[in-house]
């Protein structure tokens, strides 16, 4: 398969990369790093304005229509800046919850707001460590009122709203529409706390239901963020090359650029060549989103593997090409290694989504 973007959409993301590069510099990334601000508030409004939050959400529910490509090619940029808002929470997982299992009312209700920015979602699944698994689920739905807890839950101390994983009356996992409003909150210290990372506590709160899915519903919208996300990773991955690309050839040590030792030379290509991999495996992911393919789920588990380990790789490896200053606070990498850090743990660990893959094309080849 020749996949490409189309020159629209190609339009869309140097746009996106030029306006992230003005309004998102590394000095608004420390801000929220620093503690200054949970999240770049006005950039999101200005995000929310272009329309980016809504690019995959259907006009008639007050998205931009853009489709899930156009999605995937803001998601790269947005990696790309390490941009510290709830984008990921609001549009991958939160809108994704609401658009492919919610009635027409939820949809009606949520997604116009959500696509304004005037909402911000997260995703409620995690109850501590542990991968998403229906075994690891305890919070529960008894008479709509929800009890539990979960954490940690990125961006649940800034959402309005969470789409929780509970348990419902019938025994089995499901998705629920959470109004935070009066839900206690407790920030938490991550590795990354350019995003916001809270625990929620449930004590009867009343909840909505978004259909009746059961494990497969959650694990449909994991299927679609993850292909999501993984664009974002290799915005991230692409930004640590060309960061580490630009240092070995200004950098000097013996009157060479440090760009022309063979150890520097063979860190650059094997980042290169993770990269490429997995932005690969994310146009294919695109497509299949794009298209409902039969093999999403497949896609899906490909393009996490290879753009978590592309990320980890490169923002690793650009530490270790800058040398001992790339260790420092004031140089830039640790943002992306943060990021890599905090991406990779986002919707499952790198070894769930190995397992989910061989489970996946064992499937395949036994059929």
């Amino acid at each position: 398969m020749n996949f490409d973007f189309s020159d629209d959409l190609k339009q869309l993301r140097d746009q996106a990369r030029r306006f992230l590069a003005e309004q998102c510099t590394p000095a608004v990334v420390r801000r929220s790093l620093d503690g200054q601000e949970t999240h770049a508030a006005a950039l999101w409004r200005e995000i929310a304005q272009m329309g980016w939050i809504g690019a995959a959400i259907p006009e008639e529910f007050g998205g931009a229509g853009l489709g899930y490509e156009g999605l995937c090619v803001l998601a790269e940029e947005m990696g790309r800046a390490v941009a510290p808002v709830p984008f990921g929470s609001t549009a991958y997982l939160a809108a994704e919850a609401i658009l492919t299992a919610g009635s027409d009312a939820q949809r009606r209700e949520y997604l116009p707001k959500l696509a304004d920015g005037s909402l911000i979602g997260c995703f409620a699944l995690s109850e501590g460590n542990g991968n998403p698994e229906p075994s690891a689920i305890h919070a529960r739905v008894v008479g709509g009122r929800l009890t539990g807890s979960k954490w940690p839950v990125a961006d649940g101390g800034i959402a309005d709203i969470a789409i929780v994983v509970a348990i419902d009356e019938h025994r089995q996992p499901g998705l629920f529409v959470a109004d935070l409003k009066d839900v206690r909150r407790h920030d938490l210290q991550t590795l990354d706390p350019s995003r916001n990372h809270a625990r929620l506590d449930f004590d009867g709160l009343p909840v909505q239901q978004l259909g009746s899915g059961g494990w497969g519903a959650v694990q449909r919208v994991l299927d679609r963020s993850a292909i999501l996300f993984a664009f974002e990773q290799v915005g991230g991955a692409d930004a640590c090359l060309q960061m580490a690309k630009d240092y070995a050839q200004e950098r000097y040590a013996f009157g060479r650029p440090i760009g022309s030792f063979q150890a520097i030379k063979h860190k650059l290509a094997d980042m290169y060549v993770a990269l490429e991999l997995a932005r690969s495996n994310a146009y294919y992911g695109a497509w299949a989103l794009s298209e409902d393919a039969t093999d999403l789920s497949l896609a899906a588990a490909t393009v996490r593997v290879s753009a978590t380990e592309a990320f980890h790789l490169a923002s690793k490896e650009n530490i270790q090409t800058h040398g001992g200053i790339g260790f420092t606070w004031a140089v830039d990498c640790h943002l992306f290694y943060r990021r890599s850090k905090q991406l990779g743990l986002m919707i499952g660990s790198a070894p769930f989504w190995k397992n989910r893959l061989v489970d996946l094309l064992e499937t395949r080849n036994a059929a």
